[in-house]
């Protein structure tokens, strides 16, 4: 296998935005459209490391509608488009490389339609995940795709998300059902249906999850929602060595345990939290788990991973059994991305991840985590280790030209190594501008250009979040 090229964010080719552009989106939208520096500083980054230029305005839609408008005037001047919702990416998908506006979606975040019968629900891309689950909960549901960050579920769906529970429960690819989605021209469609199955042509939803917002501008999102488990249990086990955590793992999933979650944190990461959090943690290697089922199965998955944990050296087994220990201990595991930062102070965080068939997960962690030792940088490590995936977060000196290099390699190392056991260059961060030619290595030329000839029919104009996934 050839190794991977550095992947080269796309430039910085603004397009003009026409002050008749401007004024056609002030007539329409009024106060829902600013041109305030501060407000297209703030839609012009992301929680990553990449910069660009901000976006000439900021529409905030309220309804499809709105969409659709903004979506026709700027079609009508050919200019881009870039759809925002909480801005918690991490591979510069909001980024305006090419300039145009951003349409803002984070005010359309109700709940349409629950059908508890059917296990779904229907919602605006604005509403984050937390706001979701407190609006159903007392239908006895939840909807447990958790990335970690309270992000959008509109986001979520055009990153195709996954995230903590993806183990037990899967990841958006699997439970979207159905979409609304304004195309490049201005035009609603709706993707799917609410039925279990379908074979009914070609599968648009798929076709959209994981867009990036290159293809249209979601706007209404049909989920799945699973019961809310009778018991749920929560441990954190330490162990001598990564290694140690990972054989655990994978010795769990293929005996067949249905854990709901499983993460792993290294020494380097629970440091970090333990600072951030007030925590009191083993600074070792550490896997946070996490049980559902009854009262009955939660205990028996539970001994049996202990006994598991127990043959690979695994001891401080704690039970976290109460909502708010559960609480606490989650907080600190979603936190660790800010905890990493605030290390060291001023520093930018290279983030990045990976995911890998579990049975070379040990391989892939371990070489990675002796190149990072190496090198010198400090990092975190952190891992939805249940399915493969985990993430490495390379803090930099943000004016360091050197330390941004050396980080950038790493990266491209972790991704050739992921890409020859099998794996691939974004578990779940998705491509953006960062892996761009990461894609181009996993896919192959003949993939991308499928890609490619896609975008071209349905976004002739290319103004649809230009300047991600390929180069246009």
């Amino acid at each position: 296998m050839n190794t991977p090229t550095h992947p080269t964010p796309s430039p910085l080719v603004p397009r003009t935005v026409p002050a008749a552009l401007l004024e056609a989106l002030a007539a329409r939208f009024g106060a829902q459209c600013s041109t305030a520096s501060a407000v297209c500083e703030q839609h012009g980054r992301d929680e990553g490391s990449l910069v660009a230029p901000p976006p000439s305005a900021v529409v905030f839609a309220h309804s499809t509608q709105d969409v659709q408008d903004a979506v026709r005037l700027a079609a009508q001047y050919a200019v881009p488009v870039i759809p925002y919702g909480a801005g918690s990416s991490l591979e510069g998908h909001l980024l305006a490389v090419q300039g145009g506006i951003s349409l803002d979606v984070s005010r359309m975040n109700q709940v349409l339609s629950v059908n508890a019968d059917d296990l779904t629900v229907t919602v605006q891309p604005g509403i984050t995940r937390k706001a979701l689950n407190d609006a159903i909960k007392d239908t006895g549901l939840f909807f447990p795709i958790d990335p970690g960050a309270d992000a959008s579920i509109g986001g979520m769906t055009a990153t195709r998300a996954s995230g903590t529970n993806a183990v037990r429960y899967g990841t958006m690819r699997e439970n979207v059902l159905a979409l609304e989605v304004v195309t490049a021209s201005g035009e609603i469609i709706r993707t799917g249906t609410r039925a279990k199955k379908s074979s009914a042509g070609y599968d648009l939803t798929r076709l959209m999850v994981g867009s990036e917002g290159t293809l249209g501008v979601i706007t209404e999102v049909t989920v799945r929602l699973y019961p809310l488990p009778e018991a749920v249990s929560a441990a954190i086990c330490s162990f001598p060595s990564i290694e140690a955590a990972v054989r655990t793992t994978i010795q769990t999933i293929q005996l067949g345990v249905p854990i709901a979650r499983v993460e792993l944190i290294d020494r380097h990461s629970v440091r970090m939290v333990n600072a951030h959090s007030k925590l009191n943690l083993r600074e070792e290697p550490m896997l946070l788990m996490e049980f559902h089922g009854s009262p009955a199965s939660v205990q028996e998955q539970a001994e049996l991973v202990q006994e598991i944990a127990g043959e690979y050296g695994g001891q401080a087994f704690e039970w976290a059994t109460t909502p708010e220990d559960r609480t606490r201990l989650w907080t600190a595991r979603h936190n660790a991305y800010f905890a990493a930062v605030q290390s060291r102070p001023g520093c930018r965080a290279i983030s990045t991840d990976t995911c890998v068939p579990i049975s070379r997960l040990a391989d892939c962690l371990l070489d990675s985590v002796a190149e990072a030792d190496a090198s010198g940088i400090p990092y975190f490590l952190v891992g939805h280790v249940g399915d493969g995936n985990f993430h490495f977060g390379y803090l930099i000196d943000p004016d360091s030209a050197a330390e941004r290099a050396s980080a950038e390699q790493l990266n491209h190392q972790l991704v050739a190594r992921a890409l020859a056991l099998g794996g691939t260059c974004t578990g779940e961060h998705g491509v953006g501008i960062h892996k761009m030619g990461f894609l181009l290595d996993e896919a192959g030329v003949g993939a991308v250009d499928m890609m490619r000839a896609i975008k071209r029919a349905l976004d002739p104009q290319n103004i649809l979040n230009p300047g991600k996934i390929f180069a246009f």
